[in-house]
């Protein structure tokens, strides 16, 4: 039985898609190939690029794209469940169906790791340091979190006693920009050039979804939510920065946005980061001692606690049953990406945080 052109032809276009998600694979079981080739030269400039391209357009490109695309998923799904509905939906139409679905699936993961997905497979950001790795352990990190309770104390008493307003959104960003400027005068991996910050458009969506920001790969923009309490924001700006030099897990994201905040002189940044690094460490130490833990929290200055509170209101105010859900998906996504403890891989900043004290004897 003779193949019809086009049969050939899907065979071969599947084909191709299968060799280069197998070369894809074999080229990030490197790690030294993935940093010297791939985020410190290929990704390094593909990502200016694409921040130059989408970066001064006042809205997510991104966002809309993710509105059209969920659009046009809704469409399908209702067009083929009418036909499955109504059992007009026949085997070649359903095999039509699942062979197009796997082809976007495919486009999807080749495009996502060129744009930006291989940066999982890369060093990490404490090999640039030339960081040791210390021992996670209770004494470790009771010392980690009394050191970020002084920084958090210390940084909130001058926004008190300053009388510090929290700037809007353009100039949030922008300081957030000169904050990684200072960082790179001494960290020369932290370099961003174009600038592509801006607010998400799904920020009610995203407070019952659970998410506070998040970058598109395929714009090069990140995206920060902006209805979250106001004291989130530049640590949270910071963290999707990070994204867009190209670290990708959450952990190093997250060490990133502390490398910028600690090394400039914006109080209100620092703040915000030390903020919410005291409450991974504070975490962190309930796993070991719940009684460290809450003297600890009983610490901190009435200001500080005020925003705890109003952020704890502020989550309290949009619980949704999906949240739990989207919570789990997404820690299995992590997991998936080279970060095996999940959601927990956000608070495996604290242990670069004590290998970089180690060192430098500075948080």
């Amino acid at each position: 039985m003779s193949i019809s052109r086009s049969l050939k032809k899907k065979i071969w276009i599947g084909f191709a898609f299968l060799v280069l998600i197998i070369l894809i694979k074999l080229f990030a079981s490197n790690s030294s190939w993935i940093e010297k080739y791939y985020s410190n030269k290929f990704y390094y400039y593909f990502s200016i690029f694409l921040r130059s391209i989408f970066g001064w357009i006042p809205f997510s490109i991104g966002d809309a794209l993710y509105f059209l695309a969920g659009l046009w998923l809704l469409i399908k799904l209702i067009k083929y469940g009418a036909q499955l509905f109504r059992r007009k939906l026949r085997k070649a139409i359903f095999y039509g169906m699942l062979s197009k679905l796997l082809l976007l699936f495919a486009i999807i993961y080749v495009v996502f790791n060129i744009f930006w997905g291989l940066n999982y497979d890369r060093k990490e950001i404490g090999w640039q340091l030339h960081l040791e790795k210390v021992d996670y352990d209770t004494s470790s990190l009771t010392l980690i979190q009394e050191l970020l309770l002084q920084k958090v104390n210390e940084t909130k008493k001058i926004l008190v006693i300053n009388k510090t307003s929290y700037p809007g959104k353009k100039e949030l960003f922008k300081r957030a920009r000169l904050c990684y400027g200072d960082a790179q005068k001494k960290y020369s991996f932290l370099e961003y050039k174009s600038g592509s910050v801006k607010s998400s458009f799904y920020g009610w969506l995203g407070n019952y979804l659970g998410f506070t920001g998040y970058y598109n790969p395929f714009t090069g923009e990140a995206q920060v939510n902006t209805t979250v309490p106001k004291f989130l924001l530049p640590y949270i700006t910071l963290h999707e920065m990070g994204h867009q030099l190209g670290y990708a897990k959450e952990n190093e994201a997250n060490f990133s946005g502390y490398l910028a905040a600690a090394n400039a002189g914006d109080t209100l940044f620092q703040y915000s980061t030390y903020l919410d690094l005291f409450m991974y460490a504070n975490r962190e130490v309930y796993y070991f001692d719940t009684t460290l833990s809450r003297n600890a929290a009983a610490k901190l200055i009435p200001e500080v606690k005020a925003d705890l509170l109003e952020w704890r209101k502020f989550n309290e105010a949009h619980t949704s049953f999906i949240e739990p859900l989207v919570t789990w998906l997404y820690g299995k996504y992590l997991q998936i990406n080279q970060q095996p403890k999940g959601m927990r891989s956000y608070n495996e900043v604290i242990a670069m945080l004590m290998s970089y004290y180690r060192k430098y004897g500075r948080i």
